[in-house]
């Protein structure tokens, strides 16, 4: 697929280029990068210039991950994010994320999936985003919750990063959820007490509990 555009009222996301390898770098000298996504660990300058050239690149040829630089378009024109779409099946896609600290709190990221899946339900087309966090990342998740997401519960050992595989929280976004036909017909099981999948911790005000871990590139802390 060839790499597109989207517009919102804030930003600007296209493709990255060459010109996106050191605001890339610099942004994933972050703590809260490293910790909460798959990035590499130290970050190198190499790091980023195999993601923006190869991986990026290959994404978009192959069809297989769709990633959006998101350019602030009423400041200074700066890298302020990166998303990615990547294909988890037949028609299913995974979104991922991540926010350079300095312009966190102010909804960008928001704004940014919003567009993405928007894209993805109207145009490659997919009938399912998932969302999915480490278990402790309340950034990611306040993200995903006000796009719309509805959280599915906890995939155990669903996530590996740096070779330690950590528990995960797991939210799904459909087209009808944005008021979107879908592709393929969609029969919901009817909801009952036995069916209904447990609230998230935290979505039963208690504190989220951080798995014990050791010594994770997904693009606010993507996915990805």
């Amino acid at each position: 697929m060839e790499p597109i555009t989207l517009t919102t009222a804030r930003l600007t996301l296209r493709t990255l280029t060459e010109a996106d390898v050191d605001p890339v770098h610099q942004a994933c000298q972050d703590p809260e990068i490293r910790r909460w996504t798959t990035v590499p660990s130290p970050y190198r300058r190499s790091d980023a210039e195999h993601f923006v050239t190869r991986i990026c690149e290959d994404g978009w040829r192959e069809g297989t991950e769709f990633t959006f630089g998101a350019v602030d378009t009423v400041g200074y024109g700066a890298l302020v994010a990166v998303i990615g779409l990547s294909m988890r099946g037949t028609r299913t896609g995974e979104v991922g994320f991540w926010t350079a600290r300095q312009y966190r709190g102010r909804g960008l990221m928001t704004e940014a999936v919003r567009a993405v899946v928007g894209w993805a339900f109207t145009e490659i087309p997919v009938d399912r985003v998932i969302w999915r966090a480490e278990v402790g990342n309340t950034a990611s998740r306040a993200t995903a919750l006000r796009v719309g997401f509805v959280p599915e519960g906890v995939e155990r050992a669903g996530l590996l990063n740096n070779g330690v595989r950590r528990d995960c929280w797991v939210a799904a976004l459909l087209p009808s959820d944005l008021g979107l036909p879908s592709t393929d017909p969609y029969l919901p099981a009817p909801t009952t007490t036995a069916n209904r999948t447990p609230a998230p911790p935290a979505e039963r005000g208690e504190p989220a509990r951080q798995r014990p871990h050791a010594a994770r590139e997904r693009p606010d802390g993507q996915n990805p």
